[in-house]
């Protein structure tokens, strides 16, 4: 006796949307390069207003090899981390300031924490960062979105790191100064300072935002306002 055959054909449905997710990822995916390098066109010392997938290319008959080096991060902050409030200097290598990192998805940071001193809470929306000690010892801690803290002491040559858009922070530990590089994998990975944030927003987060967000007096806002206000 013969068998007969059942044809499965997809449902229409299905195919639907397997053809928008198709369409969606290649839409959202970053495009292959096309050319050898990209790099940033510079207008009185700072890279033009960046478009997708990165800043406007200098002309490539213009690119010397300058262009592809930055020294930016041998200079020492830990003058400038002594005198600041947090007693932290962080000299960024994005973009901005490296030009030949354009359309590459990286970047470099120097971070120099005074003894005491911290990186205070912050968080960088477009890039993960390695944290790598390079001098003295610093806490480095994010919370994830379970609100889960994971920390470590990290010491010189031990490395460190946070997922992206992960809220973190680096503390010296130590009773000397400490220094990391921090590596990015974006050429604009771009930070967003928790306190100036909240407290310094310009124009102002109602006051009665605040009070309910955190559960305080609304003159403690007020206090907490006064020091981050520009």
């Amino acid at each position: 006796m013969a068998r007969s055959r059942v044809s499965i054909m997809p449902s229409p449905v299905l195919v639907l949307i397997v053809a928008v997710a198709a369409l969606v990822s290649a839409c959202t995916a970053d495009p292959e390069p096309v050319q050898d390098f990209c790099v940033a066109a510079v207008t009185n010392g700072s890279a033009d207003h960046p478009s997708y997938p990165g800043f406007p290319c200098k002309p490539a008959s213009a690119v010397v090899s300058d262009d592809f080096f930055f020294a930016g991060l041998a200079r020492s902050g830990a003058a400038d981390a002594a005198e600041s409030p947090f007693g932290s200097s962080v000299t960024s290598g994005n973009v901005a300031a490296f030009p030949g990192l354009n359309t590459l998805g990286v970047s470099i940071n120097r971070v120099d924490l005074a003894p005491g001193g911290v990186n205070p809470l912050h968080s960088h929306p477009r890039a993960a960062e390695l944290v790598h000690v390079v001098a003295g010892q610093m806490l480095v801690g994010f919370v994830s979105t379970a609100g889960t803290f994971y920390s470590k002491v990290v010491r010189e040559g031990e490395s460190f790191v946070i997922p992206r858009g992960m809220v973190h922070f680096q503390f010296n530990t130590g009773k000397e100064a400490a220094r990391a590089v921090t590596v990015f994998n974006s050429q604009l990975p771009g930070v967003v300072l928790a306190a100036p944030s909240l407290f310094g927003a310009d124009p102002e987060i109602p006051d009665a935002v605040l009070s309910k967000s955190f559960q305080v007096d609304g003159e403690i806002i007020k206090l907490l306002k006064s020091k981050f206000r520009t």
